[in-house]
């Protein structure tokens, strides 16, 4: 409230946006799906199209995302993610190539979504959720075609660059009907296969990232970039303990409680969570 609409915040938020109109006393007994919205339906559904007037627009970040193809043995997972080539090290390609330049970390996925905030009709703790809006599949997203299996029909919303993100984000500055031009397909993602290890949600580790080659048992030698990139997915799990079975959050009965957001200049997110000295926009109207 009553903050410039520049201003970038960080939250924690639960994956399945319920909408604020939503009047039962439980959103786990919402009956459809809302993990993903679709681009081309999201200012028709109800569930999106309140939201988004109001300009409840925020970016989920992520490593990257996995997409199952069907072949003969089976599902096989990839792992997608943005090129590295823009922001540091090549990294994960042109494997005969390494880089002069230092890696400065693993740019993160920035995905448009769409948030709202839920209060139960008795009172008591708001729920913030979100979706993920989601896109087709560009037509020259070649590293599926070429394994003659089928395309992908449909993708995450990619915001490629800081100047997509701020004009996603600043919902006074940039009106729904601006904002939405932005949702397009990007050219800029990569992939290799990774194992089926990644399959259990239970599995959260470097080797779900990990690349290998297919039809044969052993990983594919690790290269000096993905030697960096698993060493710092390692690094950073040692951080962050492991969380207990019980810790997981569940979807059917258990809340995610989100403290008031707060801001934020953790070192990966600074970038793109704006600069202190910046001019800020003007607030929005009431």
């Amino acid at each position: 409230k009553d903050a410039d609409s520049s201003e970038r915040v960080l939250m924690d938020m639960r994956w399945g946006l319920v909408p604020s109109w939503f009047k039962k006393d439980d959103p786990s007994k919402l009956q459809f799906n809302t993990s993903n919205c679709r681009s081309d339906t999201m200012l028709k559904k109800s569930s999106y199209k309140g939201a988004l007037l109001k300009g409840k627009r925020c970016v989920v970040l992520a490593d990257g995302f996995y997409e199952w193809q069907q072949q003969s043995g089976g599902e096989q997972p990839d792992f997608i993610f943005f090129s590295q080539n823009n922001d540091g090290a090549s990294l994960l390609q042109n494997e005969g190539k390494e880089s002069d330049e230092e890696w400065k970390g693993w740019r993160l996925l920035t995905m448009a979504g769409i948030f709202d905030c839920w209060e139960p009709p008795a009172g008591g703790e708001k729920l913030y959720t979100y979706t993920i809006i989601t896109v087709d599949a560009s037509k020259d997203v070649s590293f599926i075609h070429h394994r003659q299996v089928r395309a992908v029909k449909g993708m995450p919303a990619i915001l490629d660059g800081d100047e997509a993100i701020r004009k996603w984000l600043d919902f006074a500055e940039v009106p729904t009907q601006e904002a939405v031009k932005l949702i397009q397909p990007t050219e800029n993602i990569v992939f290799h296969p990774v194992s089926t290890f990644v399959n259990s949600v239970r599995n959260n580790a470097p080797e779900c990232l990990a690349p290998i080659e297919l039809g044969v048992t052993k990983e594919v030698k690790a290269t000096p970039s993905s030697k960096v990139m698993l060493g710092w997915l390692k690094n950073s799990q040692e951080d962050s303990p492991q969380k207990k079975e019980n810790d997981l959050p569940r979807w059917t009965s258990q809340f995610i409680h989100s403290p008031s957001p707060k801001k934020s200049s953790a070192s990966v997110l600074q970038q793109w969570l704006g600069k202190e000295g910046e001019p800020a926009a003007k607030k929005r109207k009431a």
